[in-house]
């Protein structure tokens, strides 16, 4: 096993452990890694993500197919599969079940940028308005093209969040901004007495001097946090 493979494999057990640390999951949920220069990915066993570790994690391919490891895989696998089918540019899968999204999509709220971190959100959330569990290879690929070239994330209907980026690391932290941006609206439009109208969103203006807040720089910062807190 390579240097590169292990820290691949660390980062998707810690991006595991991170969404249920933080609350975006807890006995479900999953975050995936693209395996460089292949069409397969690692993916943790069907456990709860606050229990993944490295030496653990499937090796799956692009259609369903377990390649590597032991043991039985997340039975949404084909989110994560069929969006690095459509996405060559994504290198880090994370679906989650965060609350305050999901109560967003359930009054049909579309999201907002309320708050700095969301900024590299606007225009790239797309929404996912079928009900149920993503378990055939059609519904992945249903759920790939929501996640068109330049998405960010798709929020889903009752269900949760899925996010795709770069990498894992990226992916997991775009996870927990869009949270706290679901909740932080939320909270103003309880304030506001339901009237969206008040809500200071942020315009596309405004919303561009902060679309470094998924940078490096600031993912790292993010990513060290979080890490921390679950190792």
């Amino acid at each position: 096993m390579t240097a590169d493979s292990i820290d691949l494999r660390r980062d998707v057990a810690l991006a595991n452990r991170i969404l249920e640390r933080t609350g975006l999951s807890n006995a479900f949920g999953h975050a995936s890694a693209r395996v460089a220069g292949t069409e397969t990915f690692l993916l943790p066993t069907r456990r709860s993500p606050g229990l993944a570790e490295a030496a653990t994690l499937l090796v799956v391919d692009f259609d369903g197919n377990v390649v590597g490891g032991d043991g039985t895989p997340n039975s949404e696998l084909w989110i994560h599969a069929r969006l690095y089918a459509a996405r060559p540019d994504v290198g880090g899968v994370v679906h989650a079940h965060p609350e305050s999204c999901v109560c967003l999509t359930g009054i049909g709220e579309p999201h907002r940028v309320v708050h700095n971190q969301g900024g590299p959100f606007f225009g790239r959330v797309a929404h996912y308005d079928d009900v149920g569990l993503i378990r055939t290879r059609a519904l992945g690929d249903r759920v790939a093209r929501t996640l068109a070239s330049g998405a960010i994330a798709t929020m889903m209907r009752g269900h949760g969040i899925t996010t795709a980026c770069g990498d894992v690391r990226t992916a997991t932290i775009a996870a927990v901004f869009l949270e706290e941006s679901a909740s932080l609206q939320l909270r103003m439009l309880a304030a506001a007495g339901g009237d969206g109208a008040r809500i200071r969103a942020y315009t596309q203006d405004e919303a561009r001097i902060l679309d470094d807040q998924l940078g490096p720089a600031i993912v790292a910062r993010a990513w060290d946090y979080h890490a921390n807190r679950v190792t």
